[in-house]
């Protein structure tokens, strides 16, 4: 890429972002957060689609390849984007909405 003051920006920004997740705790934390966004996510997906029940088999739909999609991106042979923080991040919030659905598919029964 050429050297762009925008490409410049971005690189700094990243550098900054990059130092500020170096500390584990914060680590720790933003994983605990995107776990927890993703079994809020999950209630809202039930919660929408549930209302007019049209929608149930093409929101299984997306939300499997959704999953597929950061399955295939968190796991794959690259060992330098597996521990990518971002990659990381995604992963815990497929992993809360995979278990906020399977919570409450068994609290409602079905």
């Amino acid at each position: 890429m050429q050297n762009t003051r925008l490409n410049r920006l971005f690189n700094v920004i990243n550098a900054q972002v990059g130092r500020l997740l170096m500390n584990p705790w914060r680590r720790i934390s933003l994983l605990i957060i995107s776990l927890l966004f993703g079994i809020f996510l999950a209630l809202g997906i039930v919660a929408v689609t549930g209302q007019k029940a049209r929608l149930d088999v093409t929101v299984a739909l997306v939300v499997s390849i959704l999953v597929e999609g950061i399955n295939w991106l968190a796991y794959s042979s690259s060992p330098r984007l597996r521990q990518s923080f971002w990659v990381e991040n995604l992963n815990a919030l497929k992993i809360g909405l995979s278990y906020g659905l399977f919570l409450l598919a068994s609290m409602l029964g079905s």
